[in-house]
């Protein structure tokens, strides 16, 4: 296929790329630059484009909150919770969707995506009567509600990547005297991943940033708050103060692990995404 080797084409081209990237980076980028100013910096009129006396006092007041580092500690232990449990289940679910013969199979599995259709706020009052009736703890009731829009992802993302591996795999298991289950965990599973690893990620991500259940399972135990809700908690030290150098430094603190997740995992989730996109 011929490339384009007109310069207007080239430079139009080039102007998109970077007109995309600034649209995309400068909210992070404003939020960084928000959070190293002053609170008499950031009520000037113009905004700065760059902090005139940088500072560092909002992470410190972030790092001195309490609810702050617990919503932490909680986010870590919901969003671990719920990415293993959609893995395990996930897991299994695809297999069986991927590699068994049963009937109703396309059936059950275009039922498991429809479950992704459904807003979460149409929802969300079956799940708190459910949850509140069953007096679940509120840590256990957000992984059991996540994994309502984590599951159906993962196990639609691993059916395909199942269905991809040659049977023969299986069959050469089952002649050196592995059960299923066997030529599964052991033959299959580890073939997938870098499946697993990028519906991983994105659950722990999904997991990480919400919001609308935490805040509603959370008003009856206010000590399993997640981080996103502990963030839109903050409050001034007077009354009506809106401490937006602190809510900015809490989002650069709760983004920085998402961002090392993906460094470290980049050629994991770039297989993932590209696996079975070319056949041959």
């Amino acid at each position: 296929m011929a490339q384009h080797k007109n310069p207007l084409v080239r430079g139009l081209f080039w102007f998109i790329v970077v007109l995309i990237f600034f649209y995309t980076m400068f909210p992070f980028y404003w939020t960084l630059n928000s959070s190293l100013k002053t609170e008499a910096e950031l009520l000037q009129t113009p905004a700065t484009f760059f902090p005139q006396n940088p500072t560092l006092q909002n992470y410190r007041a972030v790092f001195n909150n309490e609810d702050f580092l617990n919503g932490l500690k909680n986010s870590l232990i919901v969003s671990i919770s719920t990415v293993l449990v959609s893995l395990v289940i996930g897991s299994f679910a695809a297999y069986a969707l991927g590699k068994l013969r049963f009937r109703g199979k396309g059936v059950w599995l275009y039922l498991i995506l429809a479950m992704t259709m459904f807003p979460q706020i149409s929802i969300l009052s079956s799940l708190y009567t459910i949850i509140k009736n069953l007096q679940l703890n509120a840590t256990l009731g957000m992984v059991l509600s996540y994994m309502i829009f984590t599951l159906p992802f993962t196990v639609w993302v691993l059916t395909s990547f199942f269905k991809a591996l040659p049977d023969e795999l299986l069959q050469a298991a089952e002649v050196d005297g592995a059960t299923p289950f066997e030529g599964f965990y052991k033959v299959l599973l580890p073939l997938t991943a870098p499946a697993m690893v990028t519906t991983g990620l994105l659950a722990f991500i999904s997991a990480w940033n919400e919001y609308l259940f935490a805040l509603t399972f959370t008003s009856i135990q206010p000590s399993a708050r997640t981080v996103p809700v502990a963030i839109a908690l903050f409050t001034g030290e007077v009354a009506r103060q809106e401490p937006f150098g602190e809510i900015m430094a809490a989002a650069v603190v709760v983004t920085i692990p998402l961002i090392a997740l993906v460094l470290v995992f980049q050629r994991r989730i770039v297989e993932g995404l590209t696996a079975g996109a070319v056949k041959g």
